[in-house]
């Protein structure tokens, strides 16, 4: 207890965040250098127009003309085109570093079989059955149920309707084929795209991490392109949907002029297994079945993402 106690202490996401203010301000230096390297030649520039103002401000308007060719005829013409030269690589510098938006083009959630639906009430008795869980489990199962708001048309799978429950590897990569693949071919339905066009591929499950992975098995079936970019993250917790889309955007940003799929699931069947401690109740009670997106570069929607 004490340990768990002294990772979850405050003291070490404190030090976490002093240790990282140098390298946070290192890295916005340089992502930033451009810009504060412009910054001192704008306002010399304007600066030199301010003066040049106020000096020709009482001068007509043939004056103003003889003396901008007066001062004009004092340079080179090498030294006029080195002036230009850095002016436009600057300009270039500056609009081709910009970070393009990525645009999310259309996203697909799963919905299994209307026969697949459970009562709050049905689910308890399911977990009884299966003699897995003591009462203190099944009554801690049931205060989730109540305070989550979960209600009585939420889905299970096929496996835990199942006297056995089985909760096996089998029984796992048949729940996460089924979610996987039927949103999938919804997903390339609806957004008009081949498999083969799909140039990253990000796939997030924190508890379900078989060998080869989701993401080997996605690319394996649809028969995807030797050079796609794909990524299977695992064990990260509810927040690696997030990093999941942060890492597809990077992705797209590396390589412009493909598609990239996002998958964010969850699977239940395999761990449908005797939990005695609180906090593993929560993986089979709370997390989603399967949530996909599909985001580019190319501006097709109107849905930018960043």
């Amino acid at each position: 207890m004490a340990g768990e106690q002294a990772l979850l202490s405050t003291e070490i996401v404190n030090r976490g965040i002093e240790s990282s203010g140098p390298d946070a301000g290192y890295h916005y230096l340089i992502n930033h250098a451009i810009y504060l390297a412009t910054i001192p030649v704008l306002v010399l520039v304007l600066v030199l127009v301010l003066v040049f103002s106020a000096e020709v401000g009482s001068i007509s308007r043939e004056g103003l003309w003889n003396k901008i060719w007066e001062d004009t005829a004092r340079y080179d013409l090498a030294t006029l085109f080195a002036f230009f030269g850095v002016l436009v690589f600057t300009l270039s510098v500056y609009f081709m570093s910009r970070p393009r938006p990525i645009y999310l083009i259309d996203f697909v959630c799963y919905r299994p079989d209307d026969e697949l639906k459970v009562s709050k009430e049905d689910f308890i008795e399911l977990a009884r059955k299966s003699g897995k869980f003591d009462e203190a489990s099944l009554e801690f199962q049931n205060r989730i149920l109540e305070a989550s708001d979960i209600g009585d048309e939420t889905y299970i799978p096929q496996a835990i309707w199942s006297p056995e429950n089985c909760s096996t590897m089998k029984e796992g990569r048949a729940e996460a084929s089924t979610i996987i693949f039927g949103t999938l071919d919804e997903l390339f339905e609806k957004c008009r795209i081949r498999p083969k066009d799909v140039g990253v591929l990000v796939v997030n499950c924190s508890l379900f991490n078989p060998t080869p992975s989701l993401s080997a098995m996605i690319v394996n079936h649809y028969k995807m392109r030797g050079n796609i970019l794909s990524f299977n993250l695992g064990g990260m917790g509810c927040s690696v949907g997030i990093i999941a889309i942060d890492l597809a955007r990077d992705m797209l940003q590396a390589n412009p002029n493909n598609y990239a799929v996002v998958v964010s699931t969850e699977m239940v069947t395999f761990n449908f297994v005797p939990r005695h401690k609180p906090f593993n109740a929560y993986t089979k009670l709370l997390l989603p079945h399967g949530m996909l997106c599909c985001t580019s570069l190319k501006p097709k929607t109107r849905f930018p993402t960043g």
